[in-house]
């Protein structure tokens, strides 16, 4: 079931390492994406509906890609009341939470200069929510919640109808209790670059977020110099640093299989300084009655870890990067600082990472395979512009002007120089 491994060498943190996924790196995917782009490109809507009716059977020469107002209320009613309300209950906790990180403008007046940041929000976003192995309402919430809350002016969600179906229902109920403006039927790279590029009746996005398979992931990455995106998603993937004495480990194991029910290439992976604890663990995932998708996650890319200390655990667990980090021990607050490299923190036996999935309040919408190094998860950041704006009294610039003659000298830009002293002939 779970690959055992230790550390013992620099070999086997290496091969450890190699465990987690990576993005991108196929080429069939890669030339499939370029070929769809540019048939939007110079086709436009033909195209996108082109590819709907040969990748998820639907011809919308029957019916719009756009859900007008009426079909969403349709839609959205067909969603029981209960998960209504349960998302309009994650909805509040995840807007609380926004509202309280949204960026503020800043204003410095110091000797005659005014410095400001302007915080000036996105016009139009694309939210994007699978629909290809499981349907995602609480990606709905978790991007176009923190849109709104940036006063993106335009808020579109889409997500793929597949066949004689259509949008989920639950997925049309959360986009509105979410506040988007728009509902759209369309997935894949086409619907990617559909609101990248624009067609005649799709205006085109500031930005894409929302995370999808490799396709649409390939055809974010192609088209980031023509509208921006919030990260590249590779599989999910979940951490665990746990302690023997302090996890049980039957809920280990349900946190392992929790994030490997995702996706076959989803990564679930325990780090313990104890063999018996992962020996009680693999033996729980081995009595479970396991579905066929986390059990070939676990078989292919399980792996149970075992060190020889608690700092060796966390080190490696910095090193890793996770998407989602469990910390399982005795004091989860104190290792805190030892694992800044996580996409999110869990702390404690009763934090899961569902939790964070659904209705703790930060997003879920968070960096994968490694790239936590450098990136961060989704936040009202992301749908702003910052825009510096500087101004100048007369004196101040002429009490300038010696260090900046210096500076653009020492860069060989002498017309820099002579651009602040033609104002003080």
């Amino acid at each position: 079931m779970l690959r055992r491994m230790t550390l013992q060498t620099k070999a086997d943190w290496t091969e450890a390492l190699s465990l987690r996924a990576r993005l991108g790196g196929d080429l069939k995917v890669t030339e499939a994406v370029l070929h769809l782009i540019s048939a939007v490109r110079t086709r436009g809507e033909a195209a996108v509906k082109d590819a709907a009716r040969r990748f998820d059977g639907v011809d919308f020469a029957q019916r719009p890609m756009r859900v007008s107002a009426a079909e969403w209320e349709t839609l959205a009613t067909g969603c029981p009341r209960e998960v209504a309300d349960a998302l309009s209950f994650a909805a509040e906790r995840i807007e609380r939470f926004h509202r309280a990180h949204a960026p503020a403008p800043t204003r410095v007046e110091t000797d005659g200069a005014i410095l400001e940041q302007r915080i000036v929000p996105l016009d139009a976003v694309l939210c994007y929510a699978p629909g290809g192995r499981a349907s995602y309402p609480s990606t709905v919430l978790m991007t176009a919640i923190p849109a709104r809350v940036a006063g993106v002016k335009r808020v579109c969600v889409t997500s793929p109808a597949k066949g004689a179906g259509d949008v989920s229902p639950a997925i049309a109920s959360a986009a509105k209790i979410a506040g988007a403006d728009e509902l759209w039927r369309i997935g894949g790279a086409q619907a990617v670059a559909a609101f990248a590029l624009g067609t005649d009746t799709i205006a085109r996005v500031d930005k894409v977020v929302g995370p999808g398979n490799s396709y649409v992931t390939e055809a974010k990455r192609q088209l980031s110099s023509e509208v921006g995106i919030d990260s590249l998603a590779g599989p999910t993937e979940v951490l665990i640093v746990a302690e023997d004495g302090v996890a049980d480990p039957r809920w280990i194991a349900a946190d392992l299989v929790a994030q490997a029910e995702h996706d076959p290439e989803a990564r679930a992976v325990l780090v313990t300084t104890s063999g018996s604890l992962a020996e009680a663990v693999e033996r729980v995932l081995a009595a479970e009655p396991l579905g066929a998708v986390a059990r070939a996650s676990l078989d292919t890319h399980g792996c149970a870890i075992v060190t020889t200390t608690l700092d060796e655990a966390l080190a490696f667990a910095n090193d890793y990067a996770p998407e989602h980090l469990e910390l399982v021990v005795r004091d989860p607050r104190a290792c805190l600082d030892r694992v800044s490299t996580a996409g999110a923190v869990f702390l404690g036996a009763y934090a899961p990472v569902p939790i964070g999935d659904y209705l703790a309040g930060p997003n879920h919408t968070l960096p994968t395979a490694g790239t936590a190094r450098f990136s961060s998860g989704l936040s009202t950041a992301d749908f702003v512009r910052r825009q510096s704006v500087i101004s100048y009294e007369p004196e101040r610039l002429r009490l300038d002007a010696p260090a900046l003659r210096l500076i653009a000298e020492a860069e060989g830009l002498p017309a820099h120089a002579r651009a602040v002293e033609v104002r003080f002939p």
